[in-house]
C-alpha cells in the first residue's frame, strides 16, 4: 500500500519510518517527559528497533529546522489485532497539533487497511489527549507487575468509512 503524506500549515510531514530512524525513535520514547517519575522504569530499556519498524506500520512526523529534518513524533499501527501500539510526541513539540496530525494519519491508514476500530491501551497521563482526539473509553487494562505496575485506560478509535 502506498504511504500518504499529511502536511499542515506548519512545515510538518508524515512519512513511513525507515530502519535508520530506529535510534531517534528509541531516544524519543526514553526521553519522554510523560514517563518521568513513577513511569520511568517502563521506558528505561525500551527499544524501537529496525525489526519493529519493518514488522509494523510505523510513521514519523518530521519538521524542518535549522539542523535539518527533526522527528517530532511517531506512531505504530498494528493491523491484527488492530491497535495503536505506540504514539509519542517529542516534549518540545507537544501542544502544537503534532499528536492530532499523527492520529488523523493513523485513522487514514486504518481506513485504507479496511479497519473499523483501532484499540489503544493508553499511558495514564495521555488519557486526556486520547479523549480530546476522539477516542472512546472502553475499559481498563489491569496492572501486570512487574512489567506494568499500574492500571491503564483502554480506548478505541472508531474508523468511519469515507
Amino acid at each position: 500500500m502506498a504511504s500518504r503524506t499529511v502536511q499542515s500549515s506548519r512545515p510538518i510531514t508524515i512519512r513511513r519510518a525507515v530502519a535508520r530512524d530506529a535510534g531517534r525513535l528509541t531516544r524519543l520514547v526514553r526521553g519522554s517527559g510523560a514517563y518521568a517519575g513513577q513511569y520511568a522504569a517502563a521506558v528505561a530499556g525500551y527499544r524501537v528497533g529496525p525489526d519493529y519498524i519493518e514488522a509494523h506500520r510505523v510513521f514519523v512526523a518530521v519538521g524542518a529546522d535549522e539542523q535539518g529534518d527533526r522527528i517530532l513524533g511517531f506512531y505504530s499501527l498494528v493491523l491484527a489485532p488492530p491497535e495503536l501500539d505506540l504514539l509519542f510526541v517529542a516534549d518540545h513539540a507537544q501542544g502544537r497539533g503534532t499528536g492530532r496530525l499523527l492520529v488523523a494519519h493513523m485513522q487514514s491508514e486504518a481506513r485504507a487497511a479496511g479497519l473499523e476500530r483501532v484499540k489503544v491501551v493508553s499511558h495514564p497521563p495521555a488519557e486526556g489527549f486520547y479523549h480530546r482526539a476522539g477516542a472512546v473509553r472502553t475499559g481498563t487494562a489491569l496492572a501486570n507487575p512487574p512489567a506494568v505496575p499500574w492500571d491503564r485506560p483502554e480506548f478505541e478509535f472508531r474508523i468511519p468509512p469515507e
